[in-house]
C-alpha cells in the first residue's frame, strides 16, 4: 500500500526561523567573545605590544581545547553551563551558549591570524607619534585588518550555521531538529532534502554577502 505525505511548510518555516535566531544570537556574542579574545593573543604573543607569554600560553591551550571538542560532545559537557545561562539545555535558547562557546575561539584564532597580516612598521609608526594599545587597537590594528576580520566573520558564520543543524541531535531546535526528528527518524527524505536545500541556499548566500564586504573594504 503506498502513503502519501505531505511537507508541513509551516514546520519547515518555523525550524528556519529558530535557525535564523540561533545563527543571529550565537553570531553576535561569538563576534563580541572572539573579537576580544583574538585581539588579546595577538597582543600578548611574543614580539607584541603587551607581550606576555604566561598568558598567552594559558589562553592559547584554552582556545586549542575547545576548538578541537567535536560539537555534539562540546554541546553536552556544557550543559551545566547552558543551565545556568539560559535555564535550558533545548531549543533555540539551549543551543545558543554552546554554539558561542564552539565558535569563540574558532573566529579568535581567525582573528589573531589576521592582525599578525598586518606590517610591523605600521604598529612601529604608531608607537612612535605616542598611540597608546587602546588607540593602536582602534585606530591601526582593526581598520588594517578590516577585510581580514570580515572574512574571519564570514567563516565562523558558515561555521555556526553547520553548528546550529548539528545541535538537533542533542534537542537543539531549527532545520538541524526537524531534519532528524520528521526526516531521518520517520524516513522522510523529502524533508531531509528540503532542510539540505535550505541550509546550502543561507550558507552561499553568507558567504556571498561576506565575498562583496571584503572586496569593498579590501586596502590591497
Amino acid at each position: 500500500m503506498n502513503m502519501t505525505w505531505e511537507i508541513n511548510w509551516a514546520e519547515i518555516a518555523k525550524a528556519t526561523g529558530d535557525t535564523l535566531v540561533m545563527l543571529g544570537w550565537s553570531l553576535l556574542f561569538t563576534v563580541i567573545i572572539g573579537l576580544a579574545l583574538g585581539i588579546i593573543l595577538f597582543l600578548t604573543s611574543k614580539g607584541q605590544l603587551l607581550q606576555n607569554t604566561p598568558l598567552y600560553g594559558v589562553l592559547s591551550l584554552i582556545v586549542n581545547i575547545l576548538r578541537s571538542v567535536p560539537f555534539v560532545i562540546l554541546m553536552i559537557s556544557v550543559f551545566p553551563i547552558t543551565k545556568a545561562l539560559v535555564h535550558t539545555t533545548i531549543g533555540v535558547k539551549g543551543a545558543i551558549p554552546p554554539l558561542v562557546i564552539a565558535a569563540a575561539p574558532f573566529l579568535a584564532r581567525l582573528v589573531e591570524s589576521a592582525l599578525r597580516e598586518i606590517e610591523n612598521g605600521v604598529i612601529e609608526a604608531a608607537q612612535s607619534m605616542g598611540a597608546t594599545p587602546w588607540q593602536i587597537v582602534w585606530r591601526v590594528l582593526l581598520p588594517e585588518a578590516r577585510s581580514g576580520l570580515i572574512s574571519a566573520v564570514t567563516v565562523t558564520a558558515v561555521a555556526l550555521l553547520s553548528y546550529s543543524a548539528m545541535s538537533g541531535v542533542v534537542g537543539g531546535g531549527g532545520l538541524g531538529d526537524l531534519s532528524l526528528r520528521y526526516g531521518y527518524m520517520r524516513f522522510r527524505t523529502d524533508i531531509m532534502i528540503v532542510t539540505v536545500v535550505i541550509l546550502v541556499i543561507f550558507v552561499q548566500l553568507l558567504q556571498m554577502l561576506g565575498d562583496r564586504m571584503v572586496a569593498k573594504y579590501n586596502r590591497k
